[in-house]
C-alpha cells in the first residue's frame, strides 16, 4: 500500500493537449540502441511504461542527413520510411497508459555526417566539435528556411508516429538551435545574431511551426540548459540563461530544465551529488505557469515529494535513476521503497551510448536485454526443479546470483571468508566520492536478507574439500580477483623489471589502508577509475604522488563515462605530479625508471614505494582443485572467470542464475536484429551470380 505522503506524485498532470497519469517523467536519454537496434529500444522504452513512468522520452533523433551522427546509434526520422519503428515503440508506451515523447534534433556543428557525406549547418563556419577535418557551413536564409521545413516534417512524421509530446530541442549545446543561442558560437551580424532577442529568432520560429503542425493533438516542449557553467561567457542561470526563460515562457507547453555540458547534466555520483541541479533550475517555476520537469539522480520519494511541494517542479525527470530501476515509480506506489534500485551514478550506462552498443547498468543487469535475450527487471522463471546451490564468493557477483536465484526459488548457501560482504567493493566503496557505489552491495544484501530460502555465511573460508562435503546440487565460484604486482599490463605485457629492494604496494594494499612512507609513485595502465582514484587517496593521506601513464591523459578512459576532465582537474589541483605518455620500464630501490611512449627517451623519477595499477588476476586457486577433482554443476563467475567492470560482474552473476535448470541454447544465445535481406535469405547452399554476371 501506498504511503500517504507520496499522494502528490502520483496525481495526473495536464501537458497542452495531453495529460500525464503521475509525475515520473522519463526525460530524454541515449542507449546505444536507437535505429541500429530498434527492437531493443522498442522493448527498454516498453518496460518503463509498465514501471510507472508516465512519460517516456526517445535520445536525440535525427531529422536531416545532413547532420547525422554515425556511428553513434542514435534515432531518426529522416523520412517517412523511418516512421515505423518509432510506431512500435509507441505502441509499447501506450500499453501501459503512458505518454510518448520525442526528441528531434539537427546536430549542425556537432555532427561530421561520416555516412551521409553532406556538410552540416551551423549559424557561423566553424569546425566540428569532433577531431574530424571537418567544417561547418554558415547558414543563409535559404538554409535556415530548410532547417525549418525539416523540423516541421519531421513533427509531423513523429505525430503520425503516435507521439504525445514533440521537442524543441536546445540543451547541451548539441542542437543548431542551442548554436543560434549562444553567445560563443553564433557570430552573426544579420536578424539571427547579436542580442538575445536576435539569437533566439530562430527557435521561436522553430517553436511556432511546431506548434502549427503538431500542437493540437501533440505537447511542445522546450528542453533547455539554463546555465552552462561557464560564466559569463555562456548563459547562466542569472543572466541570459533567466532572461531566455522568462522571455519564452509561455510559449512551450512544457519546459524540461537543466544545466550544459552533458558531463555536468549527468555528472557523476563521484563528483555530484543528488540534486546538485536543484539551486540552478529552481527560479524557472517562478516565471512560468506551464509545467517544469528536472533532473538531478533523484532515488528518494522523500526528496521527490520536497521539490513538487516546493515549488521548484511539477515532474521528477529521470535518466539514469529510471536505468538502474524503471519500475522505480511503481514501487513507490505499491509501498515498496526498500525494494528500489538505486542509481549509483557511475555512469556506465552512458559508455554504452559512446561505443554504439546497448546500454548496460551496474545496479540493472536486464537494462539493454529486455528484447535480445527476454530478460524483465522485476520477473524471472521460478526455476522447474529446486536445486540447492553452493556460491563461494559474496562480491558483486556472488551476490546477485545468490539474489537472482533466491528469486527463482532454488535454496542458495552463499559463503565467503570475509567478515563483510561486497568483496571488491569493501574497499572501492570507500575511495573519496564513490560512496555511492556501495548501493549495489546493499541493494543486494537487503533483498537477500528478505529471502527465506537464501542464507549468508561470513567468515567462511572454504577449501575444495569443504565445497565437495557440503553437497550441494549446483556449486558457483566467485571468489573474484587481485590486482597483480609485476607490472604485466597493455604497454607491458612481459612485466616490469623489479630490482631487489623495491617498495611495492598493490591496489589492494592501498584499499585495505596501506599508506607509503615517503613519495609515492603510481603507475596507471589499466586507464579507468582505479588510477585516480588510489592517487586521490594517498593525495588526502598527505602523501606526495607522482602519477605516470602510458596515456596522454589521466584515467582516458573515463571519457566513456562523462569523467575524465574532472578526474584530472582533480588530481592537478590536490598537488599530483603528472607525467604523461609516461611507461614504467624498471623500478629500482628509492627510483623509477621512466620511457617517453614516443621516443623511448628514459628518465629516473625518485619514489619511496610504487603501486602498480595494471591488471588483475583471477583468484581461482579453488576453481581450479574442484575442476582438477572432477567435481560436477562447477562453475565461476564474475571476476573469478575474467576481471571485468562491477557491471560486467554482476551481469555474470544474474546470467547465470537466469540459466540454471534451462535448456542450453544452441547457436547465438540471443536474438538479433538482422537486415531484410538476412531475414530472407532462404538457401544457405544458394550460389548468387556475382553483380554485372550473365545469367
Amino acid at each position: 500500500m501506498r504511503d500517504p505522503r507520496y499522494d502528490i506524485l502520483f496525481e495526473p498532470v495536464k501537458i497542452g493537449p495531453v495529460t500525464a497519469r503521475n509525475r515520473f517523467y522519463q526525460v530524454p536519454h541515449c542507449n546505444g540502441m536507437g535505429r541500429t537496434y530498434p527492437s531493443s529500444l522498442a522493448e527498454m522504452r516498453r518496460t518503463k511504461a509498465e514501471g510507472g513512468w508516465a512519460v517516456v522520452c526517445t535520445e536525440e533523433i535525427e531529422i536531416h542527413p545532413s547532420a547525422e551522427h554515425s556511428p553513434w546509434a542514435g534515432g531518426r526520422l529522416w523520412d517517412d520510411r523511418d516512421v515505423p519503428y518509432h510506431a512500435r515503440m509507441c505502441d509499447g508506451i501506450h500499453e501501459f497508459g503512458s505518454l510518448a515523447g520525442a526528441e528531434l534534433n539537427y546536430g549542425g556543428l556537432m555532427t561530421a555526417s561520416r555516412f551521409s557525406r553532406d556538410i552540416p549547418l551551423a549559424p557561423s563556419h566553424h569546425p566540428v566539435a569532433s577531431n574530424d577535418p571537418v567544417q561547418a557551413r554558415a547558414m543563409d536564409k535559404e538554409d535556415i528556411k530548410s532547417l525549418r521545413k525539416w523540423h516541421r516534417d519531421a513533427a509531423l512524421r513523429a505525430k503520425r508516429a503516435g507521439y504525445d509530446l514533440v521537442y524543441v530541442y536546445v540543451a547541451h549545446q548539441l542542437s543548431t538551435m542551442s548554436h543560434f543561442l549562444s553567445p560563443y558560437r553564433n557570430h552573426r551580424s544579420d536578424e539571427y545574431g547579436g542580442s538575445l532577442e536576435n539569437r533566439a529568432r530562430l527557435f521561436r520560429e522553430i517553436l511556432q511551426d511546431t506548434k502549427d503542425a503538431v500542437g493540437d493533438t501533440c505537447a511542445v516542449a522546450v528542453r533547455f540548459a539554463v546555465d552552462e557553467l561557464m560564466g559569463d561567457y555562456g548563459f547562466t542561470s542569472d543572466g541570459e540563461g533567466r532572461d531566455f526563460i522568462e522571455m519564452m515562457a509561455e510559449e512551450p507547453d512544457l519546459w524540461d530544465v537543466n544545466i550544459s555540458a552533458w558531463e555536468n547534466d549527468s555528472a557523476t555520483s563521484r563528483f555530484k551529488q543528488s540534486g546538485f541541479q536543484d539551486d540552478y533550475v529552481a527560479f524557472v517555476k517562478q516565471v512560468t505557469t506551464k509545467p517544469v520537469v528536472g533532473v538531478g539522480r533523484y532515488t528518494s520519494p522523500d526528496a521527490m515529494v520536497s521539490l513538487i511541494k516546493g515549488g521548484k517542479l511539477d515532474f521528477i525527470g529521470a535518466a539514469r535513476p529510471s536505468i538502474a530501476d524503471p519500475f522505480l515509480p511503481k514501487k513507490i506506489e505499491e509501498g515498496r521503497i526498500e525494494d528500489i534500485r538505486e542509481c549509483i551514478g557511475c555512469n556506465i550506462c552512458v559508455s554504452g551510448d559512446h561505443h554504439a552498443v546497448p546500454i548496460r547498468c551496474t545496479q540493472n543487469p536486464t537494462m539493454g536485454e529486455e528484447w535480445r535475450r527476454g530478460w524483465h527487471p522485476e520477473r524471472i522463471a521460478t526455476a522447474t526443479t529446486q536445486e540447492s546451490v553452493l556460491i563461494v564468493g559474496a562480491g558483486p557477483a556472488g551476490l546477485e546470483a545468490a539474489r537472482a536465484l533466491g528469486q527463482r526459488g532454488h535454496h542458495v548457501t552463499l559463503a565467503d571468508a570475509r567478515a563483510e560482504a561486497g568483496g571488491r567493493l569493501i574497499g572501492e566503496r570507500r575511495f573519496p566520492g564513490l560512496s555511492e557505489w556501495g548501493r549495489a552491495v546493499d541493494y543486494r544484501i537487503y533483498q537477500i536478507s528478505q529471502m527465506a530460502n537464501v542464507d549468508l555465511y561470513l567468515k567462511s573460508e572454504l577449501d575444495a574439500q569443504a565445497v565437495q562435503d557440503f553437497g550441494a546440487d549446483q556449486i558457483i565460484i566467485a571468489t573474484g580477483a587481485k590486482w597483480t604486482m609485476d607490472g604485466i599490463g597493455r604497454q607491458n605485457p612481459m612485466g616490469i623489471t623489479i630490482h631487489e629492494g623495491a617498495k611495492l604496494l598493490s591496489a589492494d594494499d592501498v584499499m585495505a589502508g596501506a599508506v607509503p612512507d615517503g613519495p609515492a609513485v603510481v603507475f596507471d595502465d589499466d586507464h579507468f577509475y582505479m588510477g585516480g582514484a588510489i592517487a586521490e587517496k594517498l593525495l588526502k593521506a598527505g602523501c606526495d604522488v607522482h602519477f605516470v601513464t602510458p596515456s596522454a591523459e589521466v584515467s582516458s578512459w573515463t571519457h566513456n563515462t562523462l569523467e575524465q576532465h574532472f578526474i584530472q582537474k582533480k588530481l592537478i589541483e590536490s598537488g599530483a605530479n603528472l607525467h604523461l605518455s609516461q611507461n614504467i620500464t624498471a623500478l629500482h630501490p628509492g627510483e623509477a625508471v621512466l620511457e617517453c611512449v614516443y621516443t623511448g627517451r628514459e628518465t629516473r623519477l625518485e619514489g619511496a614505494v610504487s603501486v602498480l595499477v595494471t591488471m588483475r588476476r583471477p583468484v581461482d586457486t579453488l576453481y581450479q582443485s574442484l575442476a582438477a577433482a572432477g567435481t560436477p554443476n562447477l562453475t565461476r563467475i564474475g571476476d573469478a572467470l575474467a576481471p571485468g567492470t562491477i557491471a560486467a560482474a554482476i551481469y555474470s552473476g544474474h546470467k547465470v542464475a537466469r540459466e540454471m535448470g534451462e535448456p542450453e541454447v544452441m547457436g547465438v544465445p540471443f536474438d538479433r536484429e538482422l537486415s531484410e535481406l538476412s531475414q530472407n535469405w532462404r538457401d544457405p547452399n544458394q550460389v548468387l551470380p556475382l553483380p554485372g554476371a550473365a545469367e
